[in-house]
């Protein structure tokens, strides 16, 4: 085995490029890598060689041979059967320089309470070999990589007080008037937050809008120059529309329906006038009727004789 040159990098047994588009950090997963393993590193990739937890060398793109001092650890085992070394010696730890896209998304209130749904997007890349070196140090990944939803759970609700730092001291109204300087506010904060860890910020697209479908359609219609209760008659015409209802054009218009002339319904108001005199007398229920006479009895045999 120590005299087998490993090529380490990012591709499969199948030639797969493994750094996909949610891969911020990849941790190479096999033990192979000693001195003399050939390290390549793509154009669009940094890579980050460990021995025993401290950090070595950040590589751009090139292929590198690994060389440096043997740290044998004990016995003769390992010289027998690694050349001196150990299996785990080194780690490679590529770090994808391209921009990522990260997706978020959330609730948050306007000034009079009412919920506002969010969608975030905001790209994201690694710019130099020190920013690199920061992400394996103050980021933590789970299994072999580090991917744009863990980076998005730290920076989810950095966004999430940026925007409800805003949106609840506006009206509901005037929130699409406040794009954007909510979009340049989620840029300030996590632009700063990102920087700790080593990750540029690039740009951040923020769209909101009411959560209720009934409170969009109304703000909609109010927008169209209609008053509150217009809005309303507008958008219960809409669903009597789309129903069949065909009394839809009276609600918009707040007229009442009437079927040929004729309103089909009559105020009661004259009938609770009336005095209780005028009214007729209610009819006394009939007396219960007699119960049947007994039949007679037959005479006796005795009685005929």
């Amino acid at each position: 085995m120590a005299g087998i040159r490993s090529v380490i990098s990012t591709l499969g047994p199948n030639g797969e490029e493994v750094m996909g588009p949610d891969i911020v950090l990849w941790h190479y997963p096999n033990n192979d890598i000693m001195n003399g393993s050939l390290l390549t590193v793509e154009s669009n990739h940094f890579c980050v060689l460990k021995s025993r937890g401290a950090i070595i060398n950040v590589y751009e793109t090139g292929q590198y041979a690994v060389d440096t001092p043997q740290r044998v650890l004990f016995g003769s085992i390992q010289q027998a059967f690694y050349g001196g070394q150990s299996p785990w010696q080194y780690e490679a730890l590529y770090i994808n320089r391209a921009k990522l896209v990260v997706s978020t998304a959330g609730l948050a209130l306007s000034r009079e309470m009412a919920e506002m749904t969010y969608d975030v997007d905001y790209y994201i890349h690694v710019d130099t070999a020190q920013d690199a070196v920061k992400v394996v140090q103050h980021m933590p990944y789970s299994g072999h990589a580090l991917t744009t939803k863990d980076v998005n759970a730290y920076a989810g609700p950095v966004v999430e007080q940026a925007i409800n730092q805003l949106i609840q001291v506006t009206p509901l109204e005037q929130v699409n008037e406040k794009i954007h300087d909510l979009t340049d506010l989620v840029y300030t904060h996590l632009q700063e937050f990102l920087a700790a860890y080593g990750i540029s910020l690039n740009t951040v697209k923020v769209l909101v809008h009411p959560r209720d479908e009934r409170m969009k359609a109304l703000i909609s219609l109010k927008a169209f120059g209609l008053s509150e209760l217009d809005a309303v008659r507008y958008y219960a015409a809409m669903l009597m529309a789309e129903r069949g209802v065909p009394s839809a054009p009276n609600m918009a218009v707040g007229e009442p329906f009437h079927i040929g002339g004729v309103q089909p319904t009559v105020s009661a108001d004259g009938y609770a006038a009336r005095s209780s005199a005028s009214r007729p007398a209610p009819i006394p229920p009939p007396p219960p009727a007699a119960p049947p006479a007994p039949a007679p009895m037959a005479p006796r045999l005795e009685e005929i004789r």
